[in-house]
């Protein structure tokens, strides 16, 4: 997924060059191994080819990122999505809030994000190790969605209700992932949202007897 814009009054502080170097060093990691993943494949990419197509050492490639399959994983979307959660009007249904935040998300028209998009869908359904760590990413982003949605409506938000909830919503967002590359990427993603969100909302369809 890929960051929704959000706006303030004021506006966020000017990052310093420093985090503007950090910031862009990611990002040109990033577009390499999505370039040469493209290319040649997941398994073929090394870490060492990232770095020469990107112009670092592999040791930085490695203080930014972990492994290999962080590089498709990680993003900076989380932290964007949860402060739009929090902004959202206390009193919208959450399923209305949600799926205003997703779509914001998911806008179809960055199409170099789309890009990216599919190809982390179609590898978490091709490459063991990277599904593994969507994951461990999930779950992480569950607690930030968690304590977004215990802001907004007063909750605990260590209570089994939103622990469930919140993780029913990662869950189904990652199906959403999977059968998305699965059928080829042939429908828009914000309406499977909108169907998974439906059935979190109201159950499911009734079976054909």
């Amino acid at each position: 997924m890929t960051a929704p814009r959000t706006t303030t009054a004021a506006g966020p502080p000017p990052l310093g060059l420093r985090e503007r170097k950090k910031i862009k060093t990611r990002q040109a990691i990033r577009t390499a191994a999505h370039a040469l993943i493209e290319e040649q494949g997941y398994d073929a990419t090394t870490i060492e080819q990232i770095a020469d197509r990107a112009e670092v050492s592999p040791s930085t490639v490695f203080r930014y990122f972990p492994a290999k399959e962080d590089i498709v994983v990680t993003d900076a979307w989380d932290p964007a999505v949860t402060a739009e959660l929090r902004a959202r009007p206390a009193h919208e249904p959450w399923a209305d809030t949600l799926r205003y935040v997703l779509r914001t998300a998911l806008d179809p028209g960055r199409a170099e994000e789309s890009a990216v998009l599919r190809l982390r869908t179609r590898l978490a359904v091709e490459v063991p190790a990277v599904r593994a760590r969507m994951l461990e990413n999930a779950a992480a982003t569950g607690r930030l969605l968690r304590e977004a949605l215990a802001e907004r409506s007063g909750l605990d938000p260590d209570s089994l209700e939103l622990r469930v909830f919140s993780m029913s919503v990662m869950g189904g967002l990652m199906e959403v992932g999977h059968y998305w590359a699965e059928t080829g990427h042939r429908d828009d993603i914000r309406e499977l949202v909108d169907r998974a969100l439906h059935v979190l909302e109201h159950g499911l369809p009734a079976g054909k007897h």
